[in-house]
């Protein structure tokens, strides 16, 4: 768990890092309240649900935070939550990300794209123009279909299991604190037949 710690105080944006964001500046005073910087049963699943559904489909860096942010405004989610599960989609996982959006998205169209494309655009630093041919061709319908599907049932995934792990956690400190209530309860009521 050190580590994890450590991580996390090392990547989750901080309030004050997000006041500095020049696409968070026109709500920073929306964004910084400190009501959607608590942890609490209902925030933290909803930061985790918004922070996979912005970071799986948007996969631009930066503008994931951002938009993590700003959509957990209206939804009363965890800001730090959302912010870092955008983290999920980096340069290690986007091509299987891409690679399984056009996968899915081939099967539910019923057509035979390729996701080479695509990474050919952006390794190349393709210009607007070639951007918006893609957006024509038959893997860019496949590929944002599947990002569709990939990261609504990503975020569903993740708000049960969050949802699922703040319970059991909160049940065994509850489960904890009845045991110690128990053990003193006990022990006084020993030492007032050992007094008597």
């Amino acid at each position: 768990m050190g580590r994890l710690s450590r991580w996390w105080h090392a990547n989750a944006p901080t309030r004050e890092s997000l006041e500095c964001n020049r696409f968070l500046a026109p709500v920073a005073h929306r964004v910084l309240e400190p009501s959607l910087w608590r942890f609490t049963r209902r925030s933290v699943p909803r930061g985790v649900a918004l922070g996979l559904l912005v970071g799986i489909f948007l996969l631009i860096p930066g503008i994931q935070i951002a938009g993590a942010a700003l959509l957990a405004l209206p939804f009363r989610a965890n800001i730090p939550i959302a912010a870092a599960m955008t983290f999920l989609s980096n340069p290690a996982t986007t091509p299987l990300i891409l690679w399984a959006s056009v996968y899915i998205g081939n099967w539910m169209l019923g057509r035979s794209a390729d996701a080479s494309g695509f990474m050919a655009l952006v390794n190349d630093h393709a210009t607007i123009r070639q951007w918006i041919a893609w957006l024509f061709s038959e893997a860019a319908p496949a590929m944002l279909l599947g990002l569709t599907l990939i990261s609504v049932a990503m975020a569903v995934v993740g708000y049960i299991i969050a949802d699922w792990i703040w319970r059991h956690r909160m049940g065994r400190k509850w489960h904890s604190r009845k045991l110690r209530i128990g053990k003193a309860h006990e022990s006084s009521a020993l030492e007032e037949v050992a007094s008597v």
